[in-house]
């Protein structure tokens, strides 16, 4: 019979993305004793899908008012610019920082002028008009009549921010196999993913998995709170044959609604190409086209958006993506991060990336509030080093083989 390892913990965290290790970070730094258990691999959730944005809640005041949910946003760039320059609440010195700036652009459409307007002045303290010589280098043409805005918002690689959260408290973090988890009171029984068993005697429990929060609830017993899924599907794009795609971009084009036409964000392969990815209003609309369509639109986009792009030769992927968040009677998306409470059992989402910081924060609150610790000496066993994610684009599952013919 196998007896397991004992491991008392004043709060245990489930979900290895940038929201977990940004908590776990976060309570071991306020003294807390705390781990974290991953079971697929570190930034494997919605983390790897990110876009990288940390958004200041600019594109939520493209109808000329300030929202919740640029609020909520609007310190984040900063928090995190500092934690990448070594002076703020953590160290992300270690991480890659994509571009110091995000950037807004629009046509030569009314719709989008008007919207570009009001941003600039709703958000005059976080825009900044760019004059042509200015302009990222791929708009940098004689047939660009746009308006473009510089952004204080900026964009990281995403999965070296999980490196640089999770190397130095590797020993706090374990791989687990999850269909061994049996909890029980204040106890979770586990497997970890080289079948070592571990019996964990924790205060409180963090549930940060994303989507996968929605089975934590359920082991649990937990009939509260509701998870919603909001799909999206991305498009990916890369220089082949004929198609040299030579230009970074970190820009969402300006559309008539609060969610902009096409976000893209540039991004490198494991072999060095460029790999354009792009959201927005075309991800949003992308769950009700097939893989082709969809392939169809972007393309139909970049054509009309940036007509002297040369595309031909060039190589095409859809991401599927489900963005999972809090379910609340009257509203369609919550405007923030949200965290409830059962007894012993904290369950939260950081509905953004971005918001990763600010939810920590409250994390904290909460178990203060309850005087959560209680462990003076945290003894860990000598277990196997965390596993890390990828990014889609290196998996040539996410690439498909799509003629003009079927589009």
């Amino acid at each position: 019979m196998t007896v397991a390892v004992n491991v008392d913990v004043d709060v245990l965290v489930i979900g290895g993305g940038i929201a977990g290790l940004w908590t776990l970070a976060r309570l071991q730094q306020a003294g807390y004793k705390s781990v974290l258990l991953e079971s697929r691999a570190l930034g494997a959730g919605q983390t790897r899908y990110a876009q990288g944005i940390i958004h200041g809640g600019t594109k939520y005041a493209l109808t000329g008012k300030l929202t919740a949910s640029s609020e909520s946003l609007a310190d984040m760039p900063s928090r995190w610019r500092a934690c990448y320059e070594g002076n703020g609440e953590l160290d992300l010195t270690g991480s890659e920082l994509l571009s110091d700036a995000h950037y807004l652009w629009s046509t030569t459409s009314l719709t989008s002028r008007i919207s570009g307007f009001f941003a600039s002045k709703v958000m005059r303290a976080r825009s900044t008009e760019l004059d042509k010589k200015a302009l990222p280098a791929v708009f940098q043409h004689k047939d660009f009549h746009g308006q473009f805005y510089r952004l204080d918002e900026p964009v990281f690689d995403v999965l070296s921010v999980i490196h640089a959260l999770a190397e130095p408290r590797k020993q706090s973090i374990l791989m687990i196999d999850p269909a061994s988890l049996a909890p029980e009171n204040s106890r979770l029984a586990v497997k970890s993913q080289w079948g070592v068993s571990y019996l964990f005697h924790y205060r409180k429990i963090i549930l940060i998995a994303g989507e996968g929060n929605e089975n934590l609830l359920a082991l649990f017993g937990c009939k509260q709170p509701k998870m919603q899924r909001r799909p999206l599907k991305m498009v990916v794009m890369r220089g082949g044959p004929g198609c040299a795609l030579n230009d970074m971009i970190y820009a969402h084009c300006l559309g008539a609604s609060v969610n902009p036409r096409i976000t893209i964000t540039s991004h490198r392969d494991s072999q060095g190409n460029i790999v354009w990815y792009m959201g927005g209003q075309l991800a949003e609309d992308g769950v009700n086209k097939s893989d082709a369509e969809l392939i169809g639109a972007a393309k139909s986009e970049l054509n009309d958006l940036i007509p002297w792009l040369e595309l031909n030769g060039a190589e095409w992927g859809v991401l599927e993506i489900n963005r999972a968040e809090i379910k609340k009677p009257g509203t369609t998306r919550p405007d923030s991060f949200s965290i409830e409470v059962n007894n012993n059992i904290i369950t939260a989402w950081p509905t953004k990336l971005a918001l990763s910081p600010a939810l920590a924060d409250a994390l904290l609150e909460k178990l203060d509030q309850a005087n959560t610790m209680f462990n003076p000496d945290l003894y860990l066993p000598d277990w196997q080093q965390p596993v890390y994610a990828d990014f889609p684009w290196n998996e040539e599952a996410c690439w498909k083989t799509v003629s003009d013919g079927d589009m």
